[in-house]
């Protein structure tokens, strides 16, 4: 009997350095480690699960060890086994077909719930498939994976609610105004934070984006990277009119957002509501500037209380994914073990029909029917004898979980049918 099983590691046990020199960084190097692992002959079928998180090697051999998988991961790598056999697991069977479940359900990711990671197992497996590594195992593997990933998504609330700041800006900014398309949004600053807010709004569709920072070059670099617009630092307070959300995040040790500002820009707002997402260190936005009507101001503290209540729900719901994984493992774990007394299922099967055909003639050479009194009666004996071995079949599946019955009855039904010799 064929194992399935892997050698990997990720954000829990290596750190960034480790998973650096181990990643398959682009599709041609991940269809070279292909074709190394398809020369050695010890595996039967393998796939290779690379990301920014973990990189994990998936085979199928009848003499699966992690010795076997570490001369792999050297020669693919040039690593020494010594060097990296620490930041490592290796999962055989049962532990194997659970942990990708649980990767495919987003349980193993640095982010519960996040939707990725089902995406890049997807790509995994097609090149794989593609590069000819793929087989019975692992097809079948990899697709019930991806129906366990899709089942936790659809049954839990494990992908509800953004848990990073980011994130929450952008969800609380749908809330606000709906569709994101034709806003506008204006930047004050051009640190990280900043940045990276803004690449959350303009992959939501955010129609125009505009940077003001202190430092006129740094504020035009951050507008080039995001596709935004630079405005001088000056024009600020005249933009407060025209955008729907201000994001500001400076290094400023007092208020740039005044309530009085923010006021007169209402003016010619003709009710029209301004999201501000203050994201400063000290704060960049009067605490003020809250109590005027149509203004939604969130600061840092806001944001990560939300994130904080959305990532408290996805552990919620883990636990209740987590059931559903086991679940799922319980069944492929029968479906896997039931092969190993098909060869025995395979040969009755087989003794029947020879007998049934036999019998057939001797029947029909003796009666005078035409073509379709005779196709009754052959349909007749094939639903007899499946009706006959279907106990047996399902009594031997159900032993297969048990490893002494499984070969003690085995080796019964082929004494009592005289299989032995098949």
């Amino acid at each position: 009997m064929r194992e399935i099983g892997l050698l990997g590691l990720n954000h829990k046990t290596a750190p960034l350095e480790i998973r650096e020199r181990l990643a398959f960084v682009n599709l041609e190097e991940l269809k070279k480690g292909l074709s190394l692992l398809k020369e050695e002959r010890t595996l039967k079928e393998a796939l290779i699960l690379s990301t920014c998180n973990r990189v994990e090697l998936y085979a199928v051999s009848p003499q699966l060890s992690d010795v076997l998988l570490f001369g792999v991961l050297e020669k693919l790598k040039g690593v020494s086994s010594g060097d990296i056999a620490s930041f490592c697991y290796f999962k055989v069977g049962e532990e194997a077909v659970r942990h990708l479940f649980l990767v495919a359900s987003s349980l193993d990711s640095m982010v519960i719930g996040e939707p990725q990671i089902l995406g890049q197992l997807k790509e995994a497996y097609e090149v794989a498939l593609k590069a000819g590594t793929v087989g019975f195992f692992l097809h079948r593997l990899f697709q019930r994976a991806f129906f366990v990933g899709k089942r936790v998504r659809r049954e839990t609330g494990i992908g509800d609610g953004a848990i990073s700041v980011s994130h929450v800006a952008v969800e609380l900014a749908k809330k606000i105004f709906g569709d994101l398309e034709n806003k506008r949004i204006l930047i004050v600053g051009a640190g990280e934070m900043c940045e990276l807010a803004a690449r959350h709004f303009h992959s939501h569709g955010v129609r125009e984006i505009m940077v003001a920072n202190r430092t006129w070059q740094r504020g035009v670099e951050l507008a080039s990277k995001i596709g935004g617009k630079p405005i001088p630092f000056e024009e600020v307070k005249e933009r407060f009119k025209e955008v729907d959300i201000i994001l500001s995040s400076t290094g400023a040790s007092q208020p740039l957002i005044f309530k009085e500002d923010v006021k007169k820009a209402l003016k010619y707002r003709k009710g029209r509501p301004l999201f501000i997402i203050d994201l400063a260190v000290p704060r960049d936005v009067e605490p003020e500037v809250n109590q005027l009507d149509g203004v939604f101001l969130y600061d840092i503290d806001d944001l990560k209380q939300v994130a904080q209540e959305h990532a408290n729900n996805r552990l919620n719901e883990a636990e209740r994914a987590r059931e559903l994984v086991e679940e799922e493992v319980g069944k492929f774990i029968r479906w896997y073990r039931s092969l190993e007394v098909v060869p025995t299922i395979k040969d009755l099967r087989e003794w029947a029909e020879t007998l049934r055909k036999k019998e057939m003639k001797r029947l029909l050479k003796g009666l005078s029917l035409d073509e379709k009194e005779r196709h009754k009666v052959e349909l007749l004996s094939k639903r007899l004898m499946n009706k006959f071995l279907h106990p047996l079949v399902v009594f031997l599946k159900a032993q297969a979980w048990d490893e002494d019955s499984k070969k003690e009855y085995s080796e019964l039904i082929r004494c009592v049918f005289g299989l032995e010799d098949q």
